[in-house]
């Protein structure tokens, strides 16, 4: 039997009983598809209790007008909302969240710089509202994972930057904009179109979708244009803009991911739509030193988020080892030239769904794993034309994106650009074990664990102070510590933050 809760009394008492964590769905109610598809992800996403909210907020409408046409559907939500996977809802009245004359409730302030763009130009206060509102809910609730649409995303940015400042230990986990069959977002206030209203709103979300095609192929915006074509449809924009996803601010010429947002009027209704434009799918660069567990880590991030994985580091050992076979003095200059004219260095997909690298056609995944190409390989990779032939070779692999790649100059020279850089590290003890344990690396077996930390701290020297590309965090990275970390924990923790930069949208594209 699914528990309604309508005090805040009750609320926190039914909350001291739980065994489990909180998942939280906040609505102002009139629940259609998007809102079941925040529940039923809510409810796969883990074994937690599942709290659902209605509450017409009075703070976050522009007039009394607006507020008393808001469509009240108490008995319909239950049910939805019931079905679709809630625990419990709650259905407070407006005394329960802002009881009169309570001094400790928090009327507050949404970010200056994100309000002040977009839906915040001519709905002063709105933001204020979606920021006093939730602030109160979280307070009471207590919920570890909060879910909410992308369909709003500047909301969603400024509840993001909330939770950071007020350092509420509670998790936003956000969904893609969800659609109806005609293309146009689901939304409470879709009940007040007409036919005709409709029409409008699904033209002014095709040309959306129609710029952002156009930008895949073209990498730039026409806004004058787009809006001609809305204006000649007689559609009233209130504003469409170009700007930075994060900061909704103008564009800087090196930004790979923009949003294209603005909002119309048909009738007396007010619908908002946006699009995100890419110059290149999203990049994850995951730079750190020898056995702090990258190709492992990388590995499974690629395959959790279907993403290409290029090891460069493979890319030097496969170099290395044919510079060995082919017993080239890589000190002359010309004997190394002759042969690099040549190289040719390609992955391929095994029949373990794993990855083989070939160079010239040998395939040398095994091989290259051994002690006596680990001895020489930091040399190698720090030869001026050695590292610009495979640094082109790597940047012409990420020229449309896609991909998580990892090595040692990933973040810093290879793609400087990359949406995510993480500096991976460990322990010289912890990465010596890790070495020690791994049974690719036989040669790492059979050698004094002592002499294997001598041997890693040497590596870390070469790398970090050879000239060209030496091993450094860039600046941007974020540094994560692995020692006492499993696998998958590091995993699920990079794939947050990667969650946290690209939007979901741009993930299912």
């Amino acid at each position: 039997m699914n528990k309604i809760i309508r005090k805040t009394e009750e609320l926190e008492q039914w909350r001291l009983e739980l065994k489990n964590d909180i998942n939280f769905i906040p609505t102002m109610g009139n629940l259609h598809d998007g809102h079941l598809k925040l529940i039923s992800t809510a409810k796969s996403s883990n074994c937690n209790i599942n709290l659902v909210s209605i509450f017409v907020n009075p703070l976050q409408f522009e007039s009394k007008e607006d507020l008393k046409n808001y469509p009240i559907t108490i008995g319909k939500d239950i049910e939805i909302a019931c079905s679709a996977g809630a625990d419990a809802i709650f259905i407070p009245d407006r005394a329960d969240i802002y009881p009169p004359n309570n001094k400790s409730i928090s009327y507050l302030k949404a970010s200056k710089e994100l309000s002040s763009a977009l839906c915040g130009i001519r709905r002063e206060g709105h933001f204020d509202g979606v920021c006093t509102v939730v602030f109160r809910l979280l307070k009471l609730v207590q919920p570890k994972n909060l879910y909410l649409g992308e369909k709003d995303w500047q909301q969603l940015l400024i509840l993001k930057n909330l939770v950071l400042e007020k350092k509420l230990n509670v998790n936003i986990i956000s969904i893609p904009t969800q659609r109806d069959s005609d293309g146009i977002p689901l939304s409470s206030r879709n009940v007040h179109l007409s036919n005709k209203e409709r029409k409008l709103i699904r033209f002014f979300s095709n040309e959306l979708l129609i710029a952002k095609n156009n930008f895949k192929k073209e990498k730039k915006i026409n806004l004058k244009e787009i809006i001609q074509k809305l204006s000649a449809e007689k559609i009233l924009i209130e504003y469409l803009d170009h700007l930075h996803p994060y900061t909704l601010q103008n564009l800087g010429a090196d930004d790979n991911i923009s949003i294209l947002a603005g909002a119309i009027r048909c009738g007396k209704t007010r619908l908002i739509d946006h699009v995100f434009l890419m110059k290149r799918s999203p990049i994850i660069a995951i730079d750190g030193p020898a056995g702090s567990g990258k190709s492992t880590v990388t590995k499974l991030i690629a395959n959790k988020l279907k993403l290409l994985y290029l090891d460069t580091g493979a890319m030097y050992r496969a170099l290395s080892w044919l510079l060995l076979k082919e017993k080239i003095d890589y000190k002359k200059e010309t004997e190394l030239n002759h042969i690099l004219k040549d190289i040719s260095i390609v992955f391929k997909s095994n029949a373990n769904s794993h990855q083989d690298i070939f160079i010239n056609n040998y395939c040398v995944t095994e091989e290259i794993r051994s002690q006596e190409i680990s001895s020489i390989v930091s040399k190698i990779s720090s030869i001026k034309e050695v590292r610009q032939l495979l640094v082109e070779e790597q940047r012409k692999i990420g020229e449309s994106g896609g991909l998580v790649a990892e090595g040692r100059d990933i973040g810093t020279t290879v793609f400087p650009d990359a949406e995510l850089k993480i500096f991976l590290t460990a322990s010289i003890n912890e990465r010596a074990k890790r070495r020690k344990s791994d049974k690719k690396s036989k040669d790492s077996q059979e050698i004094d664990l002592n002499k294997l930390k001598e041997l890693i701290k040497k590596r870390d020297f070469e790398d970090s102070n050879r000239e060209i590309s030496p091993l450094i965090k860039a600046n941007d990275a974020i540094e994560i510590i692995t020692d006492g970390y499993s696998i998958n924990e590091v995993v699920d923790k990079i794939i947050d933050l990667y969650n946290d930069k690209i939007p979901k949208e741009i993930q299912i594209q």
